[in-house]
């Protein structure tokens, strides 16, 4: 079983090629931190970072955001220097040491036990939206993708564990790697599994996504690995402005958006291309777009909104979004590109690049269906072909695309 001390030696210097951020960031009230991928990847594999013109340009490490900066209070809090947010240090919530098994609460649980649980001297501890979650997520992680046994130590989390405790999946309980799911508050507002699950968003620090979960799993209650939080209410929650020229500023981050999509599905690198193209054509009246990294691009899902109960996108409706048809043959939204490649554990770690969902998030369970609902983050090869996946991918048949939408970003003056 992993203790909480057996990842704490990671830490990773940061790049020397990446761009300055914004001042603008300074000026938001609710800045997404950044991601802190530290390397570049072509298609497949980790490559030194392109200079501007060259293939796979403007990828995520060479885009500096607000810098991962935490305190470690010494009392088992640790407050984030960037959102204000302070957490809870472990999920060894019965303080034995280990985590394991013995230290995940249902859902209901959970919400329960943040209005007794007390710590730091503290006793306004409450259960994170999924946004404060992966708030904490750093993408210089590794995915456990292709690892054969239960061996974790050539895999890395994807969160600071120089300062947070961090354990995966009890597998002397039967439990796999990957199961390291910690719960939000955020619930789907629909169900997944062909309508059939009660489903909440999970944060998953062990191989990098964003999912949602059936409330129950083999008849019994889910559980979950739970860190609790407190501080400033309202982070993720969006201040937007049509600017009327086919932008929308973000007064909460600090971030400027196209309001539109591309139009059209279009492979990573591609995606890294055009953006470059609109730059040279000054899309919009700017020539500082960049592709979304994967958190500032997971900050524009609308938790309340979703195709089977508004009839929409998880967006907001100030944004366009394009339409398209979904493996089930439905009326759909699509997946969108980030600049953040998913690295795994394989002899081609840069294969996948990770997406959010503003659509269903598709799998073969069964036949097609939304298995981890609209407002997911997965990931998808940069290259391939689609058809190669008849069933998906992964233990839930995630729908693989390979070509994707792109919505671009820059830093709000």
């Amino acid at each position: 079983m992993p203790t909480r001390s057996i990842f704490r030696t990671v830490s990773l210097a940061l790049p020397t090629y990446a761009v300055a951020a914004s001042v603008s960031f300074a000026e938001a009230p609710f800045p997404i931190p950044d991601t802190m991928q530290s390397a570049c990847y072509d298609a497949t594999r980790e490559i030194g970072c392109p200079a501007p013109g060259e293939p796979f340009y403007g990828q995520d490490a060479q885009h500096l955001g607000p810098q991962q900066s935490y305190t470690d209070n010494g009392d088992g809090t640790v407050t984030d220097e960037v959102t204000g947010l302070i957490w809870v240090q472990s999920p060894d919530l019965n303080g034995d040491g280990v985590i394991d098994i013995d230290d995940k609460l249902t859902y209901e649980e959970a919400l329960a036990g943040a209005e007794t649980f007390e710590l730091g001297g503290y006793d306004d501890w409450r259960l994170p939206t999924i946004t404060e979650m992966y708030s904490l997520m750093n993408f210089n992680g590794i995915d456990p993708s292709g690892l054969e046994g239960d061996d974790s130590s050539a895999i890395r989390p994807f969160i600071d564990t120089t300062v947070f405790d961090f354990g995966y999946g009890d597998t002397e309980a039967g439990e796999r790697l990957i199961d390291g799911q910690l719960a939000s508050s955020t619930r789907y507002v629909w169900n997944t599994m062909h309508g059939q699950d009660e489903t909440l968003f999970g944060v998953n620090f062990a191989d990098g996504r964003i999912k949602g979960y059936g409330l129950t799993l083999r008849g019994q209650p889910k559980e979950f690995y739970v860190m609790y939080v407190r501080g400033p209410v309202g982070y993720g929650v969006p201040d937007l402005a049509d600017n009327g020229d086919g932008t929308v500023t973000n007064a909460a981050t600090g971030l400027m958006w196209a309001q539109a999509d591309n139009g059209e599905a279009i492979s990573w690198e591609d995606a890294l291309a055009w953006a470059e193209a609109m730059n040279a054509a000054d899309y919009l009246g700017y020539d500082d777009w960049r592709v979304p990294n994967v958190k500032e691009l997971q900050g524009l899902v609308e938790y309340t909104r979703s195709p089977d109960t508004t009839g929409s996108a998880a967006l907001d409706p100030v944004f366009r979004i394009s339409e398209i048809i979904n493996e089930a043959g439905e009326p759909d939204y699509p997946f969108h590109w980030s600049s953040t490649t998913h690295a795994n554990f394989t002899d081609h770690p840069g294969t996948f690049a990770a997406y959010v969902s503003f659509g269903r998030a598709m799998g073969y369970m069964n036949g097609w269906t939304d298995v981890h609902g609209a407002g997911a983050q997965r990931s998808d090869p940069k290259v391939g072909d689609a058809a190669n996946y008849p069933k998906g991918n992964g233990p839930q048949g995630d729908a693989i695309r390979v070509l994707n939408h792109v919505r671009l970003v820059r830093d709000a003056d």
